[in-house]
């Protein structure tokens, strides 16, 4: 900037302004002493006017040449008040998530008083290439964590922890066939085993398999877990019954099941870390 006082340009509009100015200043004062000159003025009045907005423009530009440094200051202290205000929004957003996801909990502990939860998983990461959507929750051993528990949120059962850190764990979900689930249709009884593959994962969907041929399950019928093996607790929803067809084979059913919890876009889950009856036939499923 400071060039600019050296350099050519800046000499002419110095020039320029102060011929203008003194045209001015000599026609007003001629048109005061004599108002015969009057025609002058009108003619100079253009003039005068344009020396008029150049003078503004200078001091405008000196003005912010003059004061640049207290207008940086400026924002730079406007800047870390925004700066501050999208850390409080941030953390207020926080905040209120973690309290939707207490109250949770609290609903989850009134309705199943036997069941011990770690505190309110968020998931942190997201398994790269596991067509069965596996994820990492930020809660690992320190937080009671362990292998195999249950893993579930607020509407349904998402899967299993088979791996736990001090502060981090991984969750296989019901989608991989190394997570089979016995279940049962609420309204009838009927039994079978919930499992996945590839392909159905790639839908969003499991199957119930082993249906007896004369069962009369029907879609819309609500499937849950049975507690027969010890790794999930009972009653906990798995999903709704989409399609029913008999096998090739003819001697049974197979049920298409739309799990109820939102396994691929879920952003927080609760571990279940203690309930009746965890563990004692595990080996049966």
């Amino acid at each position: 900037m400071r060039d600019f006082f050296y350099s050519k340009k800046f000499k002419v509009i110095v020039c320029v302004l102060a011929l203008l100015i003194g045209v001015t200043l000599y026609t007003v004062k001629e048109s005061s002493s004599d108002p015969g000159n009057s025609v002058i003025a009108k003619v100079f009045a253009p003039v005068q006017k344009l020396a008029t907005n150049i003078k503004n423009e200078v001091e405008e530009s000196l003005s912010v040449i003059t004061n640049a440094k207290q207008y940086y200051e400026d924002n730079k202290q406007l800047r870390a008040q925004l700066d501050e205000l999208y850390v409080q929004i941030i953390d207020y957003e926080k905040l209120k998530n973690e309290n939707e996801q207490l109250r949770k909990v609290i609903g989850l502990k009134e309705d199943f008083p036997d069941y011990e939860f770690s505190p309110p998983c968020q998931i942190i990461s997201k398994t790269a290439n596991d067509p069965f959507g596996s994820f990492i929750i930020d809660k690992g051993t320190t937080d009671g964590v362990s292998v195999y528990d249950p893993v579930i949120t607020d509407t349904g059962l998402v899967g299993i922890i088979t791996k736990a850190s001090t502060t981090y764990s991984r969750v296989t979900t019901i989608f991989s066939p190394d997570v089979p689930v016995g279940a049962y249709c609420i309204r009838n009884d009927t039994t079978g085993i919930v499992e996945c593959d590839a392909e159905l994962a790639a839908e969003g969907v499991c199957r119930m398999k082993y249906i007896e041929k004369d069962s009369d399950l029907k879609k819309g019928d609500i499937i849950v877990t049975s507690g027969n093996s010890g790794l999930f607790p009972k009653d906990r929803v798995i999903g709704i019954v989409e399609d029913i067809y008999i096998e090739e084979s003819g001697l049974s059913k197979t049920a298409v099941i739309k799990p109820v919890a939102d396994i691929k876009n879920i952003q927080s889950v609760f571990v279940i870390t203690s309930f009746n009856g965890q563990g004692e036939n595990y080996e049966e499923e």
